[in-house]
């Protein structure tokens, strides 16, 4: 005969549900509040009212008298009307720009070293995420109460004991399910691990595509830079010229205004002075007119000449016949 073990009826899992509270602290007062007539506000002292939070240093403090002191009003006016002043003389002092002029207008321009693109459309992207896959919740274990009563012993013939086909069943089932079970997460291991790779290869695709933007985008603003740089080297030049034109114009101007009647007498002055000449006037006064005088002056001292030796001649003469004279009188 095969013992009976009185079993009880299986019945569902015990749960308690209950409407949550805060915690009650211990009695800080002699008497304590009914919390059915006066229930608690405050369940945290972080939202109290009544708990001051931070330093107590910097609390306001009620003056002594009501009314305020007249000459601390006065020193506070003062202050504020000096701060007025000083700030009015800042904006007097400020270099402005000038007006523009007829037709044109001063608008606001960017002027710091990393410029800002302005647009009304606000970028957007698309971010995706993947969940973890969570395994089914397994069902709840049926509740066994405790054991009571009292294990006996019987005597039990054989082949009662233990049927291999029987007993084998649910044992083959376990190893079943838990090698189905293994399976199955290998095998979503496997495909997280590739949508993993494949997430990693397209951040990879994106974060190069963004490298490869971003760099695009550094060379557009070199290059921006460097046409901005020799456009602006193209506009000092320009002004350089036009005001080294301007310049040479007005000097031009100037010197022509001023050498207007310089020319007439500059040539009046080298004419008087012989840079302005008749060739044949010049011919006759360099070439002919020495060469006159040279003859000229060469038959004058030739009958210089003449006259000089007759005159040596004649006192010759004169004295030889005084000599012959004298010395006939004294014979």
């Amino acid at each position: 005969m095969a013992a009976v073990i009185p079993q009880q009826p299986e019945t569902g899992t015990y749960t308690f549900e209950s409407k949550p509270k805060a915690i009650e602290g211990r009695r800080k007062y002699r008497f304590q509040f009914d919390e059915t007539e006066h229930p608690s506000p405050y369940g945290n002292i972080m939202y109290d009212r009544r708990i001051v939070r931070g330093n107590t240093y910097a609390q306001n403090t009620l003056p002594v008298t009501t009314q305020p002191d007249p000459i601390e009003i006065q020193r506070q006016q003062e202050i504020r009307r000096r701060a007025i002043a000083k700030k009015r003389a800042k904006d007097q002092l400020r270099p402005r720009s000038p007006d523009a002029v007829e037709g044109r207008k001063h608008i606001e321009i960017q002027t710091e070293l990393y410029l800002e693109e302005l647009s009304d459309r606000i970028e957007e992207a698309d971010v995706e995420t993947q969940t973890d896959a969570f395994l089914d919740r397994p069902p709840s274990p049926h509740f066994v109460p405790a054991k009571t009563g009292k294990d006996v012993a019987t005597q039990i013939e054989e082949g009662d004991l233990f049927d291999f086909n029987i007993e084998v069943k649910p044992i083959l089932e376990v190893l079943i399910g838990k090698t189905l079970e293994q399976s199955l997460l290998e095998v979503l291991e496997e495909e997280e691990l590739s949508n993993l790779r494949q997430q990693q290869h397209q951040f990879e695709e994106i974060r190069n595509a963004e490298l490869v933007e971003m760099q695009r985008l550094q060379e557009q603003e070199r290059r921006r830079k460097e046409e901005k740089d020799r456009r602006m080297k193209q506009q000092r030049d320009i002004l350089k010229k036009e005001k080294e034109t301007a310049d040479k114009i007005a000097a031009r101007a100037f010197a022509q205004s001023y050498l207007a009647d310089l020319v007439p007498s500059v040539f009046s002055t080298l004419r008087n002075n012989g840079y302005f000449f008749d060739p044949v006037e010049r011919d006759v006064e360099q070439s002919y007119i020495p060469h006159l005088m040279d003859e000229v002056a060469t038959r004058i001292n030739k009958t210089i000449l003449g006259r000089v030796m007759l005159d040596y001649v004649l006192r010759d003469v004169i004295h030889h016949r005084s000599q012959n004279h004298n010395q006939g009188q004294s014979s």
